[in-house]
């Protein structure tokens, strides 16, 4: 049987893959959502880290603020050597965000909210049992075909279909190279009443009841914790469960007098691979199969959410007419620039935590027993960098700016200025609409115009997509956003439909070069020309 669906077909019924279904049919784009499992499996917390700029993707859909509701709350990372406590970190705001730096939620929840906003968009179709086994592209589709013999006809396709997305990726003829690492983690969800952790990550450096390796602890709601402990490559949990050392492993956090339940329970071996491409003709690949990462610094769902609005603006928009489908392959070059990036912060993480000989042993350990007294020595112990938008400074739809140069990778906890390329600040606003600046910016290309500039005088020059052009004094008579911005006279700042600033002008007549650039050089259309809000998203 063969059914034809207009829009995407987008293979994986997880967050990622939840995500870019809900961000597609947002702007208008029928989408299919595949998977081959029967039902939802949802055991165990698996991804729990929310990072606060995904809640925002997710709150474009409905779900943000009822996540981060239900989770927990934390501003403040301890790290410990032993049974001392080398120094906390508390995460920065930019701007003034909705959410809270990260939110605890496991990710079988978060699967459920999204489940519901799925259920109620009619642009989405959802089919479990499907498990698509071979991809054939033409000039103008992509054909799907499944275990079962059905054939699914789109548009483009996406690929969200996890880690375990070897054949997939093996007929559409992608590589994906890296290596794997050694030891193992034994990851337990566990409910026990531990009220002073319960707004706080701990990571613990060779403590007495992990001698040599390291556990870190994360608070969950209703009193759940999750623990993953650094275990040898070796090891053996049914063995463990069977001598009483798991018992013991725990009764070692939890205290010998508290009671627990152990909820779930996995061992993971931990990867560092990247897909050699992310778009393959029609079919883009996110998340887990696209890269994978160890998850210290909450880098892998969250920068999968990331992959999944990348994908489906820019989809969006070819669909629409409102960008050349060269658009698309911008969705590699920033994408798999981010995903260079996580695998590097990563797997320094992991080199640090486990050291490759001898002498990166001893290097380690002096780092650790150094750092409770000398600051130096504090920076560079790595226990994770924290998940962060990547900046697209060098991307083909960035216009820089060499008055805004940008230096490098921000110092842990903080991000970089504001500047082209930079997911921009999230800040309240006033507008017909909106009440936050990146709300406004999602709907479509955002012109930002500072104090004694007329944006809406510039819009019949801009030859681009759906764009809308407010003035800052009138939708911020603080100066909230020109503050967090660093606005400066007479210029104008163009945002991207994904909330990243695509370039900052003086000159009104350079819109349209900003602007076109930033969609992938689409061609003009005069329909597209507003001087107003737009309706699109």
């Amino acid at each position: 049987m063969t059914v034809r669906d207009r829009g995407v077909a987008v293979i994986g019924n997880g967050p990622v893959g939840q995500t870019t279904a809900l961000l597609l049919a947002r702007r208008g784009v029928p989408v299919v959502l595949l998977d081959g499992r029967p039902e939802r499996d949802p055991t165990g917390s698996k991804a729990i880290c929310q990072q606060r700029d995904v809640l925002d993707v997710w709150e474009v859909v409905g779900a943000g603020h009822r996540i981060a509701e239900e989770g927990v709350t934390w501003t403040t990372a301890r790290t410990f050597h032993r049974d001392r406590e080398l120094f906390s970190l508390t995460l920065e705001d930019a701007g003034s965000p909705a959410f809270p730096p990260f939110v605890n939620i496991s990710q079988a929840r978060v699967e459920e909210v999204l489940d519901e906003r799925i259920a109620a968009d009619p642009l989405i179709t959802v089919r479990w049992g499907h498990r698509v086994v071979d991809v054939d592209q033409s000039d103008d589709a992509v054909v799907l075909t499944t275990a079962t013999g059905a054939r699914v006809v789109a548009d483009y396709a996406v690929a969200c279909t996890g880690a375990r997305c070897d054949a997939l990726r093996q007929v559409l003829g992608v590589r994906f190279d890296g290596h794997s690492f050694d030891d193992r983690f034994l990851i337990c969800d566990i409910w026990a009443d531990l009220p002073d952790w319960a707004t706080e990550r701990r990571f613990y450096f060779d403590p007495e009841w992990n001698p040599g390796r390291q556990v870190l602890i994360h608070p969950c709601p209703g009193s759940t914790f999750r623990i993953d402990w650094q275990v040898p490559a070796d090891y053996d949990l049914a063995e463990e469960e069977r001598s009483g050392v798991l018992d013991a492993r725990v009764r070692a956090i939890v205290g010998a007098g508290t009671d627990y339940e152990i909820r779930w329970k996995s061992v993971y071996r931990f990867h560092a691979r990247v897909a050699d491409r992310f778009r393959v003709g029609r079919v883009l690949l996110a998340g887990d199969a696209a890269h994978l990462m160890s998850p210290f610094g909450a880098r892998g769902l969250n920068s999968g959410v990331a992959d999944a609005e990348n994908a489906a603006w820019k989809l969006a928009y070819v669909l629409r007419g409102w960008a050349p489908p060269s658009l698309l392959d911008t969705y590699h070059d920033e994408r798999h620039a981010a995903a260079v990036e996580n695998l590097d912060v990563t797997t320094a993480t992991m080199n640090f935590l486990v050291p490759h000989d001898d002498r990166g042993h001893a290097r380690r350990l002096a780092v650790l027993e150094g750092a409770a007294t000398d600051p130096a020595l504090r920076a560079r112990v790595d226990s994770g960098r924290f998940a962060e938008p990547f900046w697209y400074v060098t991307s083909p739809l960035t216009t820089p700016d060499d008055s805004r140069p940008f230096t490098g990778r921000p110092p842990k906890g903080r991000v970089p200025a504001p500047a082209p390329g930079v997911l921009v600040p999230d800040v309240p606003v006033t507008a017909p609409g909106a009440t936050r600046l990146r709300q406004l910016a999602r709907e479509g290309c955002c012109v930002l115009a500072g104090p004694g500039v007329d944006a809406h005088g510039a819009l019949p020059r801009v030859p681009a997509g759906p764009v809308r052009a407010v003035s800052l004094p009138e939708i911020d008579p603080e100066g909230r956003v020109a503050a967090a911005l660093g606005v400066r006279p007479g210029e104008l700042w163009v945002l991207r439909p994904d909330a990243y600033v695509a370039g900052i002008v003086t000159d009104p007549a350079e819109l349209p070069t900003v602007l076109r650039r930033a969609v992938g050089d689409a061609a003009p259309r005069r329909d597209q020309i507003m001087g107003r809000p737009s309706t699109a998203g």
